[in-house]
């Protein structure tokens, strides 16, 4: 994977001012680049599609019980 520039990385519009700050970026390719600023040396990879279905699973209520 190529290095991603700091420029391109994107601060969450949700993060607060400081640490606590979640960064997305995306490749070429169409893969998604998550870190979180206390760790930046730890990115997690994913496409739009998984993290849109986790965005979805984290905003839709959830009473608690398996699916």
């Amino acid at each position: 994977m190529a290095a991603i520039s700091p420029s391109t990385w994107q601060k969450s519009t949700f993060s607060p001012d400081g640490s606590d700050c979640v960064y997305i970026a995306a490749t070429s390719d169409g893969t998604v680049l998550l870190r979180e600023s206390d760790e930046p040396q730890t990115i997690l990879t994913t496409d739009p599609r998984q993290l849109g279905a986790l965005i979805a699973g984290l905003r839709s209520p959830h009473d608690g019980s398996p699916e």
